[in-house]
């Protein structure tokens, strides 16, 4: 079987070096990569042509259109038999195709997704983040886990769909803001087999600073109602609870002044959820560091996800 990668990008020349440098190491050779640089202005034609004589790699320019669509261009130039979809930001398990091509195989799937994981490189702050992403209390920690709620929906940072899925889907029909759960939606909807392979993970860095993880995860929080203008029964009870969790939050104060008793089991609520996170991140990543910066992590996931899924709620809500 042939896999052809495709990556789209936006002026990051050196998250491309590295996944490019980590894909030379795979063990399962027979692939290709696709480079889309979707209307950058710091472009990285100059990096891919630097791994031309050891890996297959083309590079394409096109306009600006959102990374789905970048995506959908990749599909449409691709050779291989599997297409498989990495985010700019990932780091490649030299066994990964190896894994890919063996999951795809064992369990008769069109479509596929992996875990993602912190490397042992990453920043204290992107290890936090990381755990925030798959942790029991963000999450419900089957985020990328084999416990995952009902038909497993792949992720575009990396995912893999069979040449006839493209066919028949023709891709992404968004070009960002939810648009890989749109996708992997319709997918299933179109009868096509997906499930997790926990092998197939990758690094993910995802983003290097808490300001920048809050607008990503607000961003998601946002995509969440767009799917549901698309697909009413896509928005689960689960979906709403960063929003009560910012409700919950930003009502604590008022309890000081109209029932005390509240206010503290209140705070201590609060405080039981940060010293359960410090305990569960210390003991995963062995840094104390870490284990505190994970209460800031799962926080800002909590919140930025909450307000921005109230703020494109009310959106909905005003225009019916």
């Amino acid at each position: 079987m042939k896999f052809s990668v495709i990556i789209p990008i936006y002026n990051r020349p050196d998250e491309i070096d590295e996944l490019l440098d980590s894909l030379t190491r795979q063990t399962y050779t027979n692939f290709e990569v696709l480079i889309i640089e979707d209307g950058s202005t710091v472009k990285c034609e100059d990096v891919c042509n630097s791994y031309s004589d050891r890996l297959d790699v083309t590079y394409y320019y096109k306009e600006n259109g959102g990374q789905g669509f970048a995506r959908n261009y990749g599909f449409e130039r691709a050779s291989g038999d599997y297409f498989v979809v990495f985010d700019s930001d990932c780091l490649i398990p030299e066994n990964y195709f190896d894994a890919a091509l063996k999951g795809i195989q064992d369990q008769g799937l069109d479509a596929y997704g992996g875990p993602d994981a912190a490397h042992d490189s990453f920043t204290n702050i992107q290890k936090s983040i990381s755990y925030s992403m798959t942790s029991p209390i963000s999450t419900g920690g089957i985020r990328g886990n084999k416990n995952h709620v009902g038909t497993f929906h792949p992720r575009s940072f990396n995912m893999g769909i069979s040449r006839e899925v493209f066919d028949k889907t023709e891709g992404y029909i968004l070009p960002k803001k939810g648009e890989d759960i749109e996708f992997s939606i319709r997918i299933i909807y179109n009868g096509f087999k997906t499930g997790l392979i926990n092998d197939a993970h990758v690094y993910h860095k995802r983003r290097t600073s808490f300001s920048q993880f809050y607008k990503q995860l607000h961003f998601f929080g946002t995509a969440r109602i767009n799917i549901f203008r698309f697909f009413k029964s896509e928005l689960k009870l689960v979906h709403f609870f960063p929003m009560f969790f910012v409700l919950f939050l930003a009502i604590i104060p008022a309890w000081w002044f109209v029932f005390k008793p509240f206010f503290y089991v209140s705070v201590g609520f609060v405080l039981f959820l940060s010293v359960f996170n410090f305990i569960l991140a210390t003991t995963q990543y062995k840094s104390l560091v870490v284990g505190v910066m994970s209460i800031f992590a799962v926080f800002i996931q909590l919140i930025a996800y909450g307000v921005g899924f109230m703020k494109e709620g009310l959106i909905y809500l005003r225009k019916g």
